[in-house]
């Protein structure tokens, strides 16, 4: 259960930030960080509503590399540092991770 309400929360933050790059943002770049990191995010909070009653691991970690790649480019965009850059690989190869082992798990059967 809580997976879920993880997911939808992170959806709904992607649709936020989605909505805020596109109405809000202070420019081209920070559009592009909020469109990138809700595209991601929200892909991710879906996938992980898919898969967590069959791979619960791969979904965590799905939801968490969705949101390490999403909020440091959403931290960047509303003015963070940009050294936060250098922290949002950390969330793309956690999604790699969840997609492997999610893959793993189907493989096995």
């Amino acid at each position: 259960m809580a997976i879920g309400v993880l997911a939808a929360i992170s959806a709904a933050m992607a649709v936020a930030a989605g909505a805020f790059g596109a109405h809000g943002a202070a420019g081209p770049q920070e559009t592009e960080w909020l469109r990138t990191g809700g595209l991601y995010q929200l892909i991710h909070a879906v996938a992980a509503l898919a898969i967590m009653g069959i791979a619960r691991g791969p979904a965590i970690v799905l939801l968490a590399g969705g949101a390490i790649f999403a909020v440091t480019l959403y931290a960047m965009a509303l003015g963070g540092p940009k050294w936060l850059g250098a922290v949002t690989p950390i969330g793309g190869t956690l999604l790699i991770a969840g997609w492997l082992w999610a893959a793993w798990i189907y493989w096995r059967g």
